[in-house]
Order: C-alpha cells, then sequence, then structure tokens
C-alpha cells in the first residue's frame, strides 16, 4: 500500500470507495494491519478496556496514549494513525494545543475530540496550529457518566437533529474526519451525505463512508461481550491476516456491515 494521507481519505470519499479502520495499540499489529489493506490505525482510548482491564476509558491518561501511539508508528512509515486525545485532556484551546502536540510528537497525523459545538474554538486553533483534527459523535464513550452507560444516541428527532448540526459545525470548524459511534443507520446516512468530510462509522450501519472496528472485537476476544456491531473475522477465516482482508474486502464491498449488526 502507499502512504494514507488526509487526501488519500478525502479522495476516497468523493470516489465512493469505503474507508477501512482498525484499533491498534502496539508496533506488531499495527504493520499487520497496514499489509493486509487496512486505511487507518486508531491509537484508542479503548485500551483502557481492552489492555488495561478497566470498566471504561477514563482512567487513559495522555502519557499513556503518547506510549502507545510511538508503538504503532514503529510498525510502518506509511501508516495514517490518528491518537484518541482522553478523557480530560481537551478541556480548553490552550489544553488541547498542548496535549495534542505530544501526540503529533509521538508519531500521530491526527488527533480524535469527543463532542459537539463545545469543541469548535479548540478545533479552530489546533488546525491553525498545524494539527488535524477527527471529531466524535454519537455515542462518546468518555461521557459513558452522563449517557447513563453505553447507550445508543441519536433516536429521537431532536437529538437526531442536533447531531447533524453538531456534525456540520465540526467540518465547519476545520475537522477533516469524523467518527459516528453506536448511531441508527439513517441517521449515520444522513450525516454522510451532509459532510464533505470522510465519515466512519462503528455501530452505525453500512452507509458512511469507512467502518472501524476495536481490534479485539475483530477477534472475539473482548472481555466481556462482543457488541451488536461487530464481528469476529477470526472465527470465519482461521488466521490473522486473513481475518483482516477479510474485514477490509467486506467494509468495501458493502457485505461488512450488515442489516444484523446495524441499530434503527
Amino acid at each position: 500500500m502507499a502512504k494514507v494521507t488526509v487526501s488519500t481519505l478525502a479522495k476516497k470519499k468523493r470516489e465512493g470507495t469505503k474507508i477501512t479502520a482498525l484499533t491498534a495499540y502496539d508496533a506488531s499489529f499495527a504493520k499487520l494491519f497496514y499489509d493486509n489493506g487496512v486505511d487507518i490505525i486508531l491509537v484508542g482510548d479503548s485500551l483502557g478496556m481492552v489492555l488495561q482491564g478497566g470498566e471504561d476509558t477514563l482512567a487513559v491518561t495522555t502519557t499513556d496514549i503518547a506510549y502507545h501511539t510511538r508503538c504503532v508508528r514503529a510498525g510502518s512509515k506509511e501508516l495514517f494513525v490518528i491518537a484518541d486525545m482522553p478523557f480530560m485532556s481537551y478541556a480548553n484551546p490552550a489544553q488541547a494545543c498542548e496535549n495534542a502536540a505530544t501526540l503529533m510528537r509521538s508519531g500521530a497525523n491526527m488527533v480524535k475530540l469527543e463532542g459537539g459545538e463545545w469543541l469548535l474554538d479548540s478545533i479552530r486553533m489546533l488546525t491553525q496550529q498545524g494539527i488535524p483534527v477527527c471529531g466524535h459523535l454519537g455515542l462518546t464513550p468518555q461521557s459513558v457518566n452522563v449517557f447513563g452507560g453505553f447507550k445508543i444516541q441519536g433516536r429521537e428527532d431532536a437529538q437526531a437533529e442536533k447531531m447533524i448540526a453538531d456534525a456540520i459545525a465540526l467540518e465547519q470548524a476545520g475537522a477533516q474526519l469524523l467518527v459516528v459511534e453506536c448511531i441508527p443507520s439513517a441517521l449515520a446516512k444522513r450525516i454522510s451525505e451532509a459532510l464533505s468530510i470522510p465519515v466512519i462509522g462503528i455501530g452505525a450501519g453500512k452507509d458512511t463512508d469507512g467502518q472501524i472496528l476495536v481490534m479485539h472485537d475483530l477477534v472475539g476476544i473482548s472481555a466481556g461481550y462482543i457488541p451488536k456491531f461487530s464481528k469476529n473475522f477470526l472465527a470465519e477465516t482461521g488466521n490473522m491476516p486473513a481475518a483482516v482482508e477479510k474485514f477490509c474486502t467486506d467494509v468495501k464491498s458493502g457485505a461488512f456491515p450488515s442489516q444484523e449488526h446495524e441499530f434503527n
């Protein structure tokens, strides 16, 4: 694969080519994923659950994300790496810039922030300072205590309209990518059509511009349970390289996610 950049991802959106993304936390898996066709690696604060064994992502620090970003970057110089900004690491624009700079110096190509309209000033400042931004709407895990658990978002009309407005505002502020998580498929389709930037879904149906999964869900080894929106590609293929390749093939063909993985 050639080097993946924000321009590569924007072109895929324009051409209707699906984008593939997985989380990774070390060099070996990062290289494996890149070698088998994954466009984006997310160093996710999901590591708080799948690596550290926590019940949520809130204990993850910028130091944690920076460490794993360095590990992932060591897997390939050609990877497009997004690093999550952890809980309370971007409470204001100045703090967002300071912590994002740490992650960029660790090897990230972009940082991801959870939230809507309240982030606009931070996104403007980050992009002005040369730091690309990915937004994240829907089920934002850092807000789990506000939501009262990991619950589907956007089912009510007012909430759906607010999410669309937030998505448009994030793009206008300078975000170059958006993740939407655990929202109805019809809403995800509306958001994808409303934006000129790529929209990556997880538990958001097949009509987004791409798909992302937590790597542990991809291979069926997540502690606790496997989410409805995931699929065990390892069980279907028998080995890791084939599982990753099958994920990429199915995303690009539209075979994954299927109706059974969607929320209505």
